[in-house]
């Protein structure tokens, strides 16, 4: 079964137009939970031009009230302030994303060959305080297959992927069936690839309603990760609704590809 995380950073990116503190960010995730939202997810970049620091603690504080729902916290560990948030918050699952400050958005993986030794004692620290690590990376094999060379498959959480998808978003957006058809391969051979490795598979960026049943085409796709694209949809449907929306999506999917 395919689980919803929704990404609440766009929401934080409206709010942080004003000083006006609306929408609440708290009241935004409070909603996507109750309209059925697996998790929560957000990613506090140093220059906190979405989520700030006082969002993950307000959402960690939220969360007590709901001990099933997951808390997602995404970032690249090697900036500064990123694992202290993430030592007092504690969450269920941290996302490892190889962001540069300056980018506009998470746009590669992690280089497994050049950077996994540095990966390794952070990952073995976020085990060590019971969060699972997914690992943010483009669907390359060879790239994944480093990840259980790397030794960090044996310690007391799952260790997942989260696979890069906006290559394939912008596959289905050019109108080319071929295109897409071989992105949809690349991103199935990623995954049992994963899979055979022993890893959890996560998948996002750029999903929406319109690419989303196909991507879930692919099996064992553990949770998806959906904020721009929810976040628009939101604007006409309402909150509640669009997170119902991406739900109906993913449990046809389920049932179509169990």
């Amino acid at each position: 079964m395919t689980a919803l995380s929704v990404n609440l950073n766009k929401i934080a990116l409206l709010r942080n137009s004003r000083t006006l503190g609306i929408p609440s960010v708290v009241k935004a995730g409070e909603t996507c939970i109750q309209a059925g939202a697996y998790g929560l997810t957000v990613h506090p970049r140093p220059d906190e031009r979405h989520i700030r620091r006082h969002d993950v603690y307000d959402l960690a504080k939220l969360l007590k009230d709901y001990p099933t729902i997951e808390f997602n916290i995404e970032g690249n560990p090697l900036e500064a302030g990123f694992m202290e948030i993430v030592r007092d918050v504690k969450p269920n699952q941290v996302t490892l994303v190889p962001d540069d400050p300056k980018q506009f958005t998470s746009d590669h993986g992690w280089d497994m060959a050049k950077q996994g030794e540095v990966l390794k004692p952070i990952i073995q620290e976020l085990q060590d305080l019971g969060a699972r690590v997914s690992l943010f990376m483009d669907p390359d094999p060879e790239q994944i297959r480093l990840i259980k060379a790397l030794g960090v498959m044996e310690g007391p959480t799952e260790t997942r992927i989260e696979l890069y998808t906006e290559p394939y978003a912008t596959a289905s957006r050019g109108g080319d069936p071929d295109e897409l058809e071989t992105q949809h391969t690349n991103y199935a051979v990623a995954a049992r690839v994963a899979k055979d490795c022993g890893l959890g598979i996560n998948a996002g960026h750029d999903l929406n309603l319109e690419n989303l049943p196909q991507f879930l085409r692919i099996p064992n796709i553990l949770e998806v990760s959906i904020g721009h694209a929810l976040t628009a949809d939101a604007l006409i449907m309402g909150l509640g609704p669009a997170v119902k929306a991406y739900l109906d999506v993913i449990a046809t999917a389920n049932q179509q590809h169990p």
